[in-house]
């Protein structure tokens, strides 16, 4: 029997299940030895059998998940509204990088308590409300990290609670600038690159800027 895909870009699967899985052929896990165990991440080595019958070995990094928010300012329909961007030194980078405020699921706390509680510990902004737009996956080659992606409106200012690691700045921005750094390739992050497009393509009137 054929089964349909449903679309990456339908609009109409938000919220039902943000991370398909019908269609991904069945691979079983023969066995898996923990390599490294760490504060954020672990390491396993996976023996598996792939869905053509052999077998192999296959390193895995399991992640608890994440959320990533963009939180609006103004109403996101506005012509030109301001959202809350952060400028934060990254290791694995060499560097600083733009973002969206995001953050690891702490434990198997609920996704949307992840994305309150990170948009407050590294803008300071509570939300009215947290519109879920879409779930990706963020390296499948060698790891499960799934981020959930969000939206923030009714936002209200606070103080921030950075971590003993985190080095970042938070920046009102406005759309139109948003769109002008993505096209200079200013942001570069994977995850806010996502939500950003993701809010152009579906939350926004007109063609994306």
């Amino acid at each position: 029997m054929n089964r349909s895909v449903a679309p990456l870009c339908d609009a109409t699967t938000v919220g039902r299940d943000p991370v398909r899985r019908d269609y991904i052929p069945a691979m079983t896990l023969l066995a898996s030895r923990r390599v490294h165990t760490g504060r954020t991440l672990n390491l396993d080595l996976d023996q598996v059998r792939f869905p053509n019958g052999t077998e192999g070995s296959l390193e895995m990094v399991r992640h608890p998940g994440a959320a990533a928010i963009v939180p609006f300012l103004d109403p996101p329909g506005d012509p030109d509204p301001r959202v809350l961007l952060i400028r934060q030194f990254r290791h694995a980078a060499d560097g600083w990088l733009w973002e969206v405020p995001a953050g690891t699921r702490d434990g198997q706390e609920p996704m949307d308590r992840c994305a309150a509680r990170e948009l407050e510990e590294e803008t300071g902004c509570t939300a009215a409300r947290l519109e879920l737009l879409a779930a990706i996956y963020t390296t499948p080659g060698f790891t499960n990290e799934v981020i959930h992606l969000y939206l923030a409106t009714g936002l209200t200012r606070g103080r921030v609670a950075h971590e003993a690691d985190e080095f970042m700045e938070v920046h009102e921005v406005r759309w139109s600038e948003v769109g002008r750094r993505i096209r200079a390739s200013e942001i570069r992050d994977a995850k806010t690159l996502a939500t950003l497009m993701y809010v152009q393509c579906f939350r926004r009137p007109g063609p994306p800027a």
